[in-house]
């Protein structure tokens, strides 16, 4: 039985990534019908375990997992190490005697424990000394409902407040200013004030040498010419050809045999890297990654049996999907200044055409959009488990070139 997750970002009051939520598909009535939520976390467990591992999916960040009353009580936790997990209660549990019992030996032994969705309830008291995170709906929770939250916690200072459906700037500022430590939701990948930016010659430098690298015959020679002519750009190819990810016989002497060590695949991603890493100043640097995943995961999605699109061009667009956001600019304003094909503008702007369908299948995991996914990947002929397993890849591929670029 296949076992798919997904991974939200959970960031700090400064945009930093402080750990990820995991989504599970356990969740879904038409993949596991009628489950019960026992059953979904056993399968979380026993999936952690044996087939994705926590490292894979966190990235050495905690991993916030949602518990039940049953397997809180049956102490499921412990079989994860402490270190990589804060347990979530979920929100369809009763405050128990026995539900406490299982905090305290869980808070002994060292584990951070979170309410989920929390709404008051003055039996829940009896937890704060054993709680670290609240977990607030920040949509769904009136402000009054969130000061009277805060006034009970007065006298639990080391009780920390999540924000969770955060999905605008306007939302995280407000939840900033009533004093919530962390925020989860995708207020981040958006832009913050959408206005006219114009690209610094650096950044047309990069957008040059990927415009150059996207056709199928590119001039390794040109390429070369304009790696040479900027000092910066060739010790960061250097470096990057340093990695013991790529497996050298023998040491670098030019410019030109760096790019040839390489290898075509990987220059282009190894360009479009940093690309995204131009625009990634005073910018989350989880937005970075996620447009890294996507394009990791696009990029391979085309090169399965019977996609036509060209996988160059799919790892563009999944580079590209997030410039809004890295730019506070509009997409389309920003993709006219750019040498990229009308295939790439239709599906970033348009959302039209094959390309525009891996990058809504990838936004599908990002969310756990289970339902939606399976739809996307039949319409698309490869089967969800596969689709899974390329999700999965592509967060193991990011995360052996995180800082290269």
């Amino acid at each position: 039985m296949a076992f798919f997750a997904a991974r939200q970002p959970i960031l700090d009051k400064d945009k930093k990534l402080f750990a990820y939520e995991l989504l599970f598909r356990e969740s879904l009535e038409n993949v596991f019908p009628n489950i019960e939520d026992n059953l979904a976390t056993s399968k979380i467990v026993e999936g952690l375990q044996f087939n994705l591992g926590l490292d894979t999916l966190t990235d050495k960040k905690p991993a916030f997992i949602n518990f039940t009353q049953d397997t809180l009580i049956n102490r499921y936790p412990l079989l994860l190490p402490k270190e990589q997990v804060v347990v979530e209660i979920l929100e369809t549990a009763r405050p128990t005697r026995s539900l406490l019992n299982a905090c305290k030996e869980l808070k002994s032994k060292g584990y951070l424990i979170a309410l989920d969705d929390y709404e008051h309830q003055g039996a829940w008291q009896h937890f704060y000394p054993y709680i670290d995170i609240i977990k607030i709906d920040f949509r769904a929770t009136p402000v009054k409902e969130i000061l009277a939250i805060k006034r009970v916690l007065v006298p639990f200072p080391h009780i920390k407040l999540l924000a969770e459906k955060v999905e605008t700037h306007e939302e995280y500022r407000q939840a900033l200013d009533l004093g919530f430590c962390y925020f989860q939701g995708y207020f981040f990948s958006k832009p913050e004030v959408l206005q006219s930016r114009v690209l610094n010659p650096s950044q047309l430098t990069v957008a040059r040498i990927m415009s150059e690298l996207s056709g199928p015959d590119p001039d390794i020679n040109a390429v070369t010419d304009v790696f040479e002519k900027d000092v910066n750009l060739s010790f960061k190819l250097l470096r990057y050809t340093q990695s013991p990810i790529f497996k050298r016989s023998n040491d670098i002497s030019s410019i030109k045999q760096a790019i040839v060590v390489l290898g075509l695949q990987e220059l282009r991603r190894f360009v479009s890297l940093l690309f995204a890493a131009q625009f990634a100043d005073n910018k989350p640097v989880a937005l970075t990654v996620m447009s890294l995943i996507r394009a990791r995961f696009m990029e391979s999605l085309a090169s399965e049996p019977g996609q036509p699109c060209e996988p160059a061009s799919a790892f563009l667009t999944g580079i590209l999907s997030l410039l809004d956001a890295l730019l506070d600019s509009p997409l389309p304003e920003l993709l006219d200044k750019l040498p990229i094909t009308s295939e790439i503008k239709d599906a970033l702007c348009q959302d039209k055409g094959r390309l525009a369908t891996y990058l809504n299948l990838v936004k599908c995991f990002e969310e756990g959009l289970w339902s939606e996914g399976q739809v996307l990947a039949k319409e698309l002929n490869v089967e969800m488990d596969k689709v899974s397993d390329i999700y999965v890849e592509a967060l193991s591929w990011v995360s052996e070139r995180e800082g290269m670029g």
